[in-house]
Protein backbone atom coordinates (compact mmCIF):
# COMPACT_ATOMS: atom_id res chain seq x y z
CA UNK A 1 0.00 0.00 0.00
CA UNK A 2 1.35 2.97 -0.77
CA UNK A 3 1.48 6.23 1.97
CA UNK A 4 -1.21 8.61 1.75
CA UNK A 5 1.30 11.52 1.41
CA UNK A 6 2.96 9.71 -1.32
CA UNK A 7 -0.47 8.73 -3.57
CA UNK A 8 -0.50 12.08 -5.14
CA UNK A 9 2.48 11.07 -6.91
CA UNK A 10 1.35 8.33 -8.74
CA UNK A 11 -0.39 8.48 -12.34
CA UNK A 12 -3.68 6.90 -12.02
CA UNK A 13 -4.04 3.11 -12.86
CA UNK A 14 -0.52 3.11 -11.85
CA UNK A 15 0.76 0.67 -8.73
CA UNK A 16 3.65 0.83 -6.98
CA UNK A 17 5.60 -2.11 -5.87
CA UNK A 18 7.88 -2.37 -2.38
CA UNK A 19 10.80 -3.58 -3.63
CA UNK A 20 14.66 -3.38 -1.92
CA UNK A 21 17.45 -2.07 -4.38
CA UNK A 22 18.46 -5.05 -5.43
CA UNK A 23 14.87 -5.91 -6.62
CA UNK A 24 14.69 -3.23 -8.74
CA UNK A 25 13.42 -3.32 -12.09
CA UNK A 26 13.43 -1.17 -14.93
CA UNK A 27 9.79 0.35 -15.95
CA UNK A 28 8.48 -0.25 -12.75
CA UNK A 29 6.44 2.47 -10.23
CA UNK A 30 8.44 1.27 -6.55
CA UNK A 31 8.18 2.64 -3.15
CA UNK A 32 10.83 1.76 -0.87
CA UNK A 33 12.85 3.16 2.79
CA UNK A 34 16.11 3.98 1.69
CA UNK A 35 18.81 5.84 3.60
CA UNK A 36 20.40 9.14 2.15
CA UNK A 37 23.62 8.80 1.17
CA UNK A 38 24.97 11.74 -0.78
CA UNK A 39 22.47 14.82 -1.83
CA UNK A 40 23.63 17.50 -4.16
CA UNK A 41 21.38 20.52 -5.71
CA UNK A 42 22.38 20.83 -9.30
CA UNK A 43 21.45 22.41 -11.97
CA UNK A 44 20.90 21.60 -15.81
CA UNK A 45 22.43 23.48 -18.78
CA UNK A 46 18.88 25.07 -19.07
CA UNK A 47 19.40 26.07 -15.70
CA UNK A 48 16.64 24.24 -14.61
CA UNK A 49 16.80 22.85 -10.74
CA UNK A 50 17.27 19.70 -9.67
CA UNK A 51 18.31 16.93 -6.81
CA UNK A 52 21.12 14.42 -7.24
CA UNK A 53 20.97 11.86 -4.67
CA UNK A 54 22.04 8.29 -4.02
CA UNK A 55 20.26 6.38 -2.15
CA UNK A 56 20.90 3.23 -0.06
CA UNK A 57 19.58 0.10 1.60
CA UNK A 58 20.76 -2.98 2.78
CA UNK A 59 20.99 -4.80 0.04
CA UNK A 60 22.99 -2.55 -2.14
CA UNK A 61 22.78 1.58 -3.78
CA UNK A 62 21.39 2.95 -6.35
CA UNK A 63 21.67 6.85 -7.80
CA UNK A 64 18.25 9.17 -7.98
CA UNK A 65 17.24 12.39 -9.42
CA UNK A 66 14.14 14.66 -8.33
CA UNK A 67 13.20 16.62 -11.30
CA UNK A 68 9.49 17.85 -9.80
CA UNK A 69 8.84 20.02 -6.54
CA UNK A 70 12.18 20.50 -6.02
CA UNK A 71 11.98 23.41 -3.46
CA UNK A 72 9.36 21.30 -1.59
CA UNK A 73 11.13 18.32 -1.42
CA UNK A 74 14.28 19.73 -1.07
CA UNK A 75 12.92 21.10 2.17
CA UNK A 76 11.91 17.52 3.34
CA UNK A 77 15.40 15.99 3.89
CA UNK A 78 18.97 15.91 4.56
CA UNK A 79 21.96 13.19 4.12
CA UNK A 80 21.57 10.35 6.57
CA UNK A 81 18.11 10.55 6.61
CA UNK A 82 16.17 7.69 6.27
CA UNK A 83 13.00 8.43 3.62
CA UNK A 84 10.16 7.20 1.78
CA UNK A 85 10.47 7.51 -1.76
CA UNK A 86 8.42 6.65 -4.50
CA UNK A 87 9.68 6.66 -7.98
CA UNK A 88 10.06 5.55 -11.18
CA UNK A 89 13.08 2.77 -12.50
CA UNK A 90 14.78 4.13 -15.10
CA UNK A 91 18.21 3.04 -17.27
CA UNK A 92 20.69 5.63 -17.78
CA UNK A 93 23.80 4.85 -19.48
CA UNK A 94 22.95 1.38 -18.86
CA UNK A 95 22.72 1.42 -15.27
CA UNK A 96 19.28 1.64 -13.38
CA UNK A 97 18.48 4.78 -11.81
CA UNK A 98 15.44 6.07 -10.17
CA UNK A 99 13.32 9.11 -11.31
CA UNK A 100 11.78 10.66 -7.94
CA UNK A 101 8.45 11.24 -7.77
CA UNK A 102 8.36 11.97 -4.16
CA UNK A 103 9.97 11.55 -0.70
CA UNK A 104 9.17 11.65 3.29
CA UNK A 105 11.05 11.25 6.13
CA UNK A 106 10.51 8.21 7.70
CA UNK A 107 11.26 6.96 11.63
CA UNK A 108 13.89 4.64 11.07
CA UNK A 109 17.32 3.99 12.10
CA UNK A 110 19.63 5.71 9.18
CA UNK A 111 22.47 2.89 9.98
CA UNK A 112 19.91 -0.09 9.93
CA UNK A 113 19.27 0.23 6.09
CA UNK A 114 22.94 0.11 4.94
CA UNK A 115 24.68 -2.84 3.70
CA UNK A 116 25.82 -5.35 6.22
CA UNK A 117 29.27 -7.19 6.91
CA UNK A 118 29.29 -10.85 5.07
CA UNK A 119 30.40 -12.58 8.19
CA UNK A 120 28.82 -12.67 11.64
CA UNK A 121 29.46 -10.11 13.72
CA UNK A 122 29.06 -11.56 16.89
CA UNK A 123 31.93 -14.26 15.91
CA UNK A 124 33.88 -11.92 14.90
CA UNK A 125 33.85 -9.81 18.03
CA UNK A 126 34.81 -12.79 20.32
CA UNK A 127 37.25 -13.77 17.63
CA UNK A 128 38.65 -10.55 18.15
CA UNK A 129 38.89 -10.72 21.68
CA UNK A 130 40.33 -14.00 21.86
CA UNK A 131 43.38 -13.23 19.83
CA UNK A 132 43.97 -10.01 22.05
CA UNK A 133 43.99 -12.40 24.87
CA UNK A 134 46.73 -14.62 23.55
CA UNK A 135 49.42 -11.32 23.55
CA UNK A 136 52.11 -12.53 25.96
CA UNK A 137 54.01 -9.05 26.46
CA UNK A 138 52.71 -7.59 29.17
CA UNK A 139 52.92 -4.12 27.69
CA UNK A 140 51.54 -4.37 24.35
CA UNK A 141 48.48 -6.23 26.08
CA UNK A 142 47.68 -3.18 28.36
CA UNK A 143 47.94 -1.27 25.38
CA UNK A 144 45.45 -3.15 23.21
CA UNK A 145 43.23 -4.19 26.02
CA UNK A 146 42.77 -0.05 26.36
CA UNK A 147 41.34 -0.04 23.14
CA UNK A 148 39.77 -3.70 22.71
CA UNK A 149 37.90 -3.09 26.18
CA UNK A 150 36.79 0.12 25.19
CA UNK A 151 32.77 -0.65 24.55
CA UNK A 152 32.56 2.62 22.55
CA UNK A 153 35.66 1.91 20.34
CA UNK A 154 34.41 -1.72 20.01
CA UNK A 155 31.01 -0.32 18.95
CA UNK A 156 32.23 1.43 15.80
CA UNK A 157 34.38 -1.34 15.02
CA UNK A 158 31.29 -3.49 14.40
CA UNK A 159 28.86 -0.39 12.77
CA UNK A 160 31.83 1.25 10.80
CA UNK A 161 33.28 0.76 6.70
CA UNK A 162 36.87 -0.64 6.57
CA UNK A 163 36.92 1.83 3.87
CA UNK A 164 34.06 4.09 2.73
CA UNK A 165 33.34 3.28 -1.20
CA UNK A 166 36.30 0.48 -0.99
CA UNK A 167 37.25 -2.72 0.47
CA UNK A 168 34.99 -3.74 3.35
CA UNK A 169 32.64 -0.68 2.51
CA UNK A 170 29.69 -1.90 4.29
CA UNK A 171 28.64 -1.87 8.30
CA UNK A 172 30.85 -3.95 10.13
CA UNK A 173 33.32 -4.12 7.51
CA UNK A 174 35.71 -2.18 10.15
CA UNK A 175 35.32 -5.31 12.11
CA UNK A 176 35.52 -7.85 9.33
CA UNK A 177 38.86 -6.17 7.79
CA UNK A 178 40.86 -6.10 11.42
CA UNK A 179 39.94 -9.70 12.27
CA UNK A 180 41.21 -10.94 8.76
CA UNK A 181 44.28 -9.06 8.65
CA UNK A 182 45.35 -10.15 12.27
CA UNK A 183 44.74 -13.51 11.09
CA UNK A 184 46.91 -13.15 8.44
CA UNK A 185 49.51 -11.59 10.26
CA UNK A 186 48.73 -14.71 13.05
CA UNK A 187 49.36 -17.48 10.39
CA UNK A 188 52.53 -15.44 9.33
CA UNK A 189 53.95 -15.85 12.71
CA UNK A 190 53.40 -19.19 13.15
CA UNK A 191 54.57 -20.33 10.18
CA UNK A 192 58.26 -17.92 10.42
CA UNK A 193 59.03 -18.31 14.34
CA UNK A 194 61.63 -15.15 13.20
CA UNK A 195 58.72 -12.56 13.67
CA UNK A 196 57.87 -10.75 16.84
CA UNK A 197 54.64 -12.56 17.29
CA UNK A 198 53.17 -10.14 20.10
CA UNK A 199 54.46 -6.74 17.99
CA UNK A 200 52.78 -8.18 14.70
CA UNK A 201 49.66 -8.91 16.10
CA UNK A 202 49.29 -6.12 18.16
CA UNK A 203 49.91 -3.65 15.11
CA UNK A 204 47.55 -5.62 13.34
CA UNK A 205 44.62 -5.22 15.59
CA UNK A 206 45.56 -1.52 15.84
CA UNK A 207 46.27 -1.23 12.28
CA UNK A 208 43.09 0.47 11.51
CA UNK A 209 42.35 1.99 14.66
CA UNK A 210 42.16 5.40 13.69
CA UNK A 211 38.83 4.74 11.49
CA UNK A 212 36.99 5.24 14.82
CA UNK A 213 38.02 8.68 14.75
CA UNK A 214 38.19 9.78 11.02
CA UNK A 215 34.57 8.27 9.93
CA UNK A 216 31.05 9.31 11.54
CA UNK A 217 28.71 6.76 11.82
CA UNK A 218 26.13 5.09 9.03
CA UNK A 219 24.94 5.77 6.44
CA UNK A 220 27.25 8.20 5.32
CA UNK A 221 30.36 7.18 6.93
CA UNK A 222 31.77 10.46 6.16
CA UNK A 223 35.25 11.81 7.43
CA UNK A 224 34.63 13.83 10.45
CA UNK A 225 36.35 17.14 10.31
CA UNK A 226 39.48 16.08 12.17
CA UNK A 227 39.34 12.90 10.03
CA UNK A 228 39.48 14.95 6.93
CA UNK A 229 42.54 16.51 7.65
CA UNK A 230 44.57 14.04 9.34
CA UNK A 231 43.29 10.56 8.22
CA UNK A 232 43.10 7.80 9.80
CA UNK A 233 46.99 6.63 10.32
CA UNK A 234 47.70 9.72 12.15
CA UNK A 235 44.53 9.47 14.09
CA UNK A 236 45.35 6.04 15.00
CA UNK A 237 48.48 6.84 16.03
CA UNK A 238 47.24 9.35 18.40
CA UNK A 239 44.95 7.19 19.88
CA UNK A 240 48.52 4.37 20.61
CA UNK A 241 50.24 7.12 21.34
CA UNK A 242 47.92 7.70 24.40
CA UNK A 243 47.63 4.48 25.51
CA UNK A 244 51.23 3.72 26.04
CA UNK A 245 53.27 5.79 27.63
CA UNK A 246 54.15 2.98 30.03
CA UNK A 247 54.98 1.37 27.21
CA UNK A 248 59.22 0.57 26.61
CA UNK A 249 60.47 3.21 24.24
CA UNK A 250 61.63 0.82 21.27
CA UNK A 251 58.76 -1.41 21.61
CA UNK A 252 56.69 1.45 21.18
CA UNK A 253 58.60 2.90 18.38
CA UNK A 254 58.37 -0.25 16.51
CA UNK A 255 54.61 -0.65 17.16
CA UNK A 256 54.01 2.88 15.81
CA UNK A 257 56.12 2.12 12.90
CA UNK A 258 54.21 -0.82 11.93
CA UNK A 259 50.83 1.37 12.08
CA UNK A 260 52.40 4.42 10.37
CA UNK A 261 53.53 2.81 7.28
CA UNK A 262 50.84 0.07 6.54
CA UNK A 263 50.11 1.61 3.27
CA UNK A 264 53.75 2.48 2.16
CA UNK A 265 55.88 -0.85 2.17
CA UNK A 266 58.81 1.71 0.92
CA UNK A 267 58.95 3.10 4.59
CA UNK A 268 59.03 -0.34 6.16
CA UNK A 269 61.84 -0.69 8.15
CA UNK A 270 60.93 -4.21 9.97
CA UNK A 271 59.85 -7.13 8.84
CA UNK A 272 56.63 -7.02 10.78
CA UNK A 273 55.81 -3.52 9.35
CA UNK A 274 56.41 -5.45 5.91
CA UNK A 275 54.42 -8.54 6.99
CA UNK A 276 51.60 -6.02 8.08
CA UNK A 277 51.19 -4.09 4.96
CA UNK A 278 51.24 -7.61 3.07
CA UNK A 279 48.32 -8.65 5.41
CA UNK A 280 46.34 -5.52 4.61
CA UNK A 281 46.94 -5.63 0.94
CA UNK A 282 45.64 -9.22 0.97
CA UNK A 283 42.73 -8.65 2.49
CA UNK A 284 41.90 -5.89 0.45
CA UNK A 285 42.21 -7.42 -2.44
CA UNK A 286 40.74 -11.02 -1.66
CA UNK A 287 37.52 -8.88 -0.87
CA UNK A 288 37.69 -6.98 -3.40
CA UNK A 289 38.83 -8.43 -6.94
CA UNK A 290 36.54 -10.31 -9.24
CA UNK A 291 36.99 -13.70 -9.48
CA UNK A 292 35.72 -16.25 -12.02
CA UNK A 293 32.13 -17.24 -12.03
CA UNK A 294 30.68 -13.69 -10.48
Amino acid sequence: MVSVALQHAVSPGARAARATIAELVEDRIVEGVFAVARKRRLSTRAGRPYIAIELVDATGQIEGRVWSDVELLDRRFREGDAVRVLARVERFKERLQLDVRSLEPVEADPASLVPQARRDLEELDGFLEFIAEELAHPGLRRVVDALVGDSAFRERLRTLPATPGGHHGYSGGLLEHTVAVTTLCRDAADLHKRLRRDLLLAAALLHDAGRTLELDRGPLARPTPEGRLLGHVHLGLRLIEERSAELETEVRAELLHAVAVHHDPRAARTAEALVLYHANQLDAVAATRPVDGE
